[in-house]
């Protein structure tokens, strides 16, 4: 076994580490502002768990506002939330929306205010833009903005649905074919995300987190079954395949969403822009590992084929690693049923 793939092993054993400890990275925080009278305003706020306690984050409203922070958080089972009406009689229009503690963490928090006399917004505060004033008039382009880099950072942080992508890279051997597959499966994951966050279509979230795993494992087996000159139905057929799965990992980017739900008067945008957000964070992936096979192809000769595709001994190698890692989540996400 050479160092280059007891690395590689070593890197999709972390990946399962990783997808043990969390199936995505931590979720984002999420406040909710909807206004109920001229100078009220009902504040829901949800702040991530970690190892079974409250995210060391708050909320504060303008300090016109009255209270401008809510009371201790109960836990709901997976995040911790309270809240509160506020008494804002100068309104949040040019007042300061603020989560202190936030610069010292890994996630992001969604602002949603939805006043009575116009259409909803979405702000997306980050690590290094922790608070926002409020506008007098809120743009799409902003609710946009937020849902795209949501979507980037949930496929850039989801370990399950990036070893899928890393597994097609390594079956697939013709270009034409993996273009096909991956364009399928983009198609299919966005249909399902769509209808799910639409509400038109509603699956448990665990078994759809345990079926995904399941398809990583079909990979895995497909990828040790691989013989030269003999292309297997799934390589001859990729995209029949990446299709049937992508309608599963489209319900598992809805189960994202759903947790910080979609702006009413900006549905089509966010919608949208999320979808732009988990496609450019997977054709990042994508260039990323092309790049790597390249590098290893040029470096280390033997290793890879001259056409960039991982030779037989990387093949077994990789093929049981990946295996190793998605049955690990089969079996733990079986068990949390």
């Amino acid at each position: 076994m050479t160092a280059l793939f007891r690395a590689l092993l070593g890197v999709l054993l972390t990946l399962g580490w990783l997808g043990t400890a969390s199936g995505h990275a931590l979720e984002p925080g999420y406040l909710d502002l909807r206004q109920m009278t001229p100078e009220t305003w009902q504040v829901f706020w949800r702040k991530p768990d970690v190892n079974g306690a409250p995210m060391a984050i708050d909320a504060t409203l303008p300090t016109t506002c009255t209270p401008d922070h809510g009371a201790a958080p109960n836990h709901d089972g997976s995040a911790w939330i309270t809240a509160w009406i506020a008494d804002c009689p100068d309104g949040l229009q040019g007042g300061t929306i603020a989560i202190p503690g936030l610069e010292a963490q890994r996630t992001d928090v969604l602002v949603r205010i939805q006043p009575q006399d116009r259409a909803p917004s979405t702000i997306r505060l980050t690590p290094d833009a922790p608070s926002h004033v409020v506008p007098e008039v809120p743009s799409t382009w902003a609710v946009f903005g937020s849902y795209a880099q949501l979507g980037f950072d949930h496929i850039l942080s989801g370990w399950d649905h990036l070893l899928f992508v890393f597994a097609l890279l390594v079956l697939i051997r013709d270009p034409w074919r993996l273009v096909g597959a991956i364009t399928a499966f983009t198609v299919a994951h966005s249909i399902t995300l769509a209808l799910a966050a639409l509400g038109l279509l509603s699956v448990p979230g665990p078994p759809v987190e345990a079926v995904i795993a399941l398809s990583i494992v079909f990979l895995a087996i497909e990828i040790l079954k691989h013989r030269q000159g003999a292309m297997r139905l799934s390589e001859r057929y990729p995209w029949v395949i990446s299709f049937s799965f992508g309608l599963l990992h489209g319900l598992g980017f809805a189960g994202a969403l759903s947790e910080i739900g979609l702006p009413e008067g900006d549905i089509p945008a966010a919608l949208l822009a999320f979808n732009v957000g988990v496609e450019l964070g997977q054709l990042a992936f994508v260039g990323v590992v092309l790049l790597l096979f390249q590098i290893v192809r040029r470096f280390r000769t033997g290793v890879l084929h001259s056409d960039g595709t991982i030779g037989p001994t990387g093949t077994a190698i990789t093929g049981y690693a990946i295996g190793c890692v998605a049955t690990w989540w089969v079996v733990e996400r079986v068990a949390g049923f």
